[in-house]
């Protein structure tokens, strides 16, 4: 195969990636589209060419022989279906994160997997930013010494614009905001540290959003739209305190890794500005980034040796294409996957595990915030090219 032909099933959000897909000449090429919108079915024609084949349903899409794989950016409540069905139907998968709303839903989509010999890759991008890169190189290194203790900090500026407009709101449809934004942060402490979380605490509530707005108000047709604090009148625009909102807006997690290491993770989703802050503190110094400077900070210990005598500052070259070039190249990846069997930077049990502790954390705030034991599952050592992890 020296060309990947892709089919793409769900057209907002995430799908703007495609076109680092479709390259007609190249080792890809975009050839279908699947979404319940009709708008959305038109603009991907008119993005693509008038060819590309379209659909409602995406079984139709499924069934057609000439496509080699879809790339998956539905809402995560159906994740699991769409990547069950694209395996059983022969092709290869890429899954916008979570991989699933549930680690039971993760593991019928990883036993899916070993049963397809097809290749499955989760969409974790920040694995591909050149920060987080950055950062695991200084930390493998040795300078920061062992790693025992992480912080981090979610900074979810316009959260409600984006979480509490929609369908995201609801638990039924996501579990709850530490899976959809956190599954990234708790892969990136997993894979940072090289070490899965074991317990997990947390507590968290619902502080800003929801309230007694009725559940099919719109931001347009409110007769406070001039004077509401969240309105949205383009895009996503379901009241943001509307009734049926139950996911907590407003979270704080602490875990215990293998090896003894203590992480927490902190998310608002209605502070003014968008950030993560992230600190590793080692034996032997502390590694800090900020990504709104796009900067990475070591400070290192006094230990009568060189160390006490310099700190370093890293700058960070974002590269070409978006998210600091995370997506060209993560998009990259999926197609060296499939042509050459190239191991990409994620894996499909890494991205199950993000998922079990943003199951686990969720559960531990809805029962008062106990302890509770991380299920590992049954695929700790199968990945989609079959490395143990």
């Amino acid at each position: 195969m020296a060309q990947v032909r892709m089919g793409i099933i769900g057209l907002g959000g995430r799908s703007s990636i495609i076109h680092y897909w479709h390259k007609p000449s190249g080792d890809s090429v975009v050839v279908a589209g699947a979404d319940v919108s009709l708008d959305k079915l038109e603009k991907f024609k008119n993005d693509i060419n008038d060819e590309v084949f379209i659909t409602t349903d995406y079984l139709q899409l499924l069934a057609r022989e000439d496509i080699d794989a879809v790339a998956i950016f539905t809402p995560d409540y159906l994740h699991e279906e769409h990547a069950i069905a694209a395996l059983r139907a022969g092709k290869h998968v890429y899954c916008e994160k979570p991989l699933a709303i549930t680690a039971e839903g993760c593991d019928r989509i990883l036993d899916e997997e070993k049963k397809s010999g097809k290749h499955l890759m989760i969409g974790f991008n920040m694995r591909y930013m050149s920060m987080y890169q950055t950062m695991k190189e200084i930390i493998d290194s040795g300078l920061i010494g062992d790693i025992k203790a992480v912080w981090v900090r979610h900074f979810v500026g316009l959260g409600g614009y984006f979480y509490y407009h929609d369908w995201h709101g609801t638990a039924a449809n996501t579990t709850s905001l530490l899976l959809q934004k956190a599954s990234h942060d708790f892969d990136v402490i997993h894979w940072l540290t090289g070490n899965y979380a074991k317990r997990v605490s947390a507590i968290g509530s619902l502080d800003y959003y929801g309230g007694n707005k009725p559940n099919d108000l719109h931001c347009p047709d409110c007769g406070i739209k001039d004077t509401c604090p969240e309105v949205s009148l383009t895009g996503l625009t379901q009241c943001a305190f509307r009734k049926e909102i139950d996911v907590e807006d407003n979270n704080m997690v602490i875990m215990e890794l293998e090896g003894g290491i203590k992480a927490s993770y902190l998310q608002c989703h209605f502070t003014p500005d968008y950030s993560r802050n992230y600190t590793f503190i080692g034996t032997k110094g502390r590694l800090e980034n900020d990504d709104v400077n796009d900067k990475v900070h070591v400070k290192t210990r006094k230990s009568g040796s060189w160390h006490e005598m310099s700190d370093i500052t890293y700058d960070i070259k974002n590269m070409s294409g978006s998210h600091g070039g995370a997506d060209p190249r993560i998009c990259q990846d999926f197609i060296s996957l499939i042509l050459y069997d190239k191991a990409p930077l994620t894996t499909t049990f890494a991205a199950r595990m993000s998922v079990a502790v943003g199951c686990a954390a969720t559960e531990s705030i809805r029962s008062g915030g106990k302890v509770l034991e991380i299920d590992q599952g049954r695929h700790k050592f199968v990945s989609s090219v079959g490395e143990k992890v």
